[in-house]
């Protein structure tokens, strides 16, 4: 029994402080947040400063991409080191991503400084650079170091010390009919809602890569529970000038929110995906097992076991370099490259208004007062989550205003984010399979959104 005490113990006390530290909303200098957030934001204004992180990000990107293409040859101080192996060993085509990323976090930086005068000598220099594309990418990144960071050294105490264990037990039964998906999801979820959408990624890798989740189960899980976080969805609404609406608007997002998940997950290309797991036999069964009476038993008894094989400090340090690693070395020169390359299509050619155009039609028919104006918003949220309330932040309508700053959330995969992350990671999905789920939540909030929006206006 005393062993059992002390087992207990160690899944409560870990796990309620990664549930305070993740998923526990609350306001600060009149910003709701989360506690992983305002560390990640001390450690990079106060403790570092702005422009010390904007060069560690330099330092970070140049090693990826060196290194990246020194693990082409396959060298043995790479190939029989496990971390050094995950960081850099990639195909020749993410090689080359993380060396266009590369480029662009110099070309900004460089540029933001006027370095020998080459912001007037060179357009693509110009349009790389540009306040909209690079350095919105750059600012993104210097943003996630420390998200990143601290986030990995934390993130064990929600998955090493038996929390989703248990919380899989219990929600089974509701999300696997729902979602699609096991009961630890739940998880997965509400640190994406509340906390960041981000932080939600990281900890479907960490669970995919682990063998907890299926190349199904992980695709549902990162491309339709990764919500924007709810200061943000503020920003939002107060670029499009209507905060005096929040409360209706957070509440749509949310149904919304729901809805996409229960019918993606049903529809290609995520219902399409394989069954298969990375690592076999950690999967949680969906049924109570023999010899259990009701779940929380079951889910309790599964906490204890993974509390059991914790191997102490060393293990929970060594996961959380390895998390950072990856994310550092892995996914920024992603969200950079790709976050860049993204807004320069959106900013200096048509292509993403081009896109747009078919969306005009649905939204005349659903009669939206300046469907043409909120038709040139639709896809270009693919790039970029604010970008569409820019656009949009001038239209007199202000019906039109609060449906384009409402779809512009419930959409989630922007690829200078959430979408780079994804694409980036292991998890099994690629960028047209994320493009065609990104037109699927387009296409479902606009009819849920419109004619609940024409009730309100």
């Amino acid at each position: 029994m005393e062993n059992k005490g002390k087992l207990k113990a160690m899944f409560l006390i870990p796990s309620l402080i990664g549930v305070l530290i993740f998923m526990i909303p609350m306001k600060i200098g009149g910003s709701w947040t989360v506690i992983v957030k305002v560390i990640a934001d001390w450690l990079k204004n106060d403790l570092i400063g702005y422009n010390n992180v904007a060069i560690v990000c330099l330092v970070i990107l140049t090693v990826s991409a060196l290194l990246a293409l020194v693990a082409q040859a396959k060298p043995k101080f790479i190939m029989d080191n496990k971390i050094l192996k995950d960081c850099f060993a990639c195909s020749p085509v993410w090689a080359i991503v993380r060396v266009i990323g590369c480029l662009c976090v110099w070309i900004t930086y460089l540029y933001g400084e006027d370095f020998m005068g080459m912001a007037s000598n060179a357009t693509l220099i110009h349009m790389i650079a540009g306040a909209d594309e690079g350095e919105l990418a750059y600012d993104l990144i210097i943003g996630l170091v420390f998200v990143f960071l601290v986030a990995s050294f934390l993130l064990p105490l929600l998955l090493d010390f038996g929390l989703l264990e248990y919380v899989g037990a219990l929600l089974t039964k509701f999300m696997r009919p729902v979602f699609k998906v096991p009961g630890r999801a739940a998880v997965d979820c509400i640190t994406s809602w509340i906390g960041d959408g981000t932080l939600g990624v990281m900890l479907t890798c960490n669970q995919y890569e682990g063998g907890y989740y299926n190349a199904k189960e992980a695709s549902i899980i990162a491309t339709l529970f990764s919500a924007v976080s709810i200061t943000f969805s503020l920003v939002v609404l107060d670029e499009v000038g209507l905060t005096h609406m929040f409360g209706v608007y957070y509440l749509l997002i949310c149904f919304v929110g729901i809805i996409c998940a229960i019918l993606c997950s049903r529809i290609w290309p995520l219902s399409k995906k394989p069954e298969t797991y990375l690592v076999e036999g950690n999967a949680m069964p969906d049924t109570l097992p023999e010899g259990y009476k009701t779940s929380g038993e079951y889910g309790m008894d599964l906490a204890l076991k993974r509390v059991a094989q914790h191997k102490g400090v060393g293990e929970f340090f060594g996961n959380g370099l390895k998390n950072c690693m990856s994310m550092w070395f892995g996914v920024l020169p992603t969200v950079m490259a790709v976050g860049t390359i993204a807004l320069v299509i959106a900013d200096y050619t048509p292509v993403f208004e081009w896109l747009g155009l078919p969306f005009y039609p649905l939204l005349q028919l659903l009669g939206v007062p300046e469907a043409k104006a909120a038709a040139g918003t639709m896809v270009v949220g693919f790039t970029d989550m604010f970008t569409p309330a820019i656009l949009i932040a001038g239209c007199e309508d202000a019906m039109t205003r609060f449906i384009v700053a409402v779809i512009s959330i419930t959409q989630v995969l922007f690829l200078d984010e959430v979408g780079g992350l994804i694409i980036s990671s292991k998890l099994p999905v690629n960028l047209g399979e994320l493009f065609v789920i990104f037109l699927e939540r387009t296409i479902i909030s606009i009819l849920i959104v419109v004619p609940i929006a024409h009730l309100l206006f």
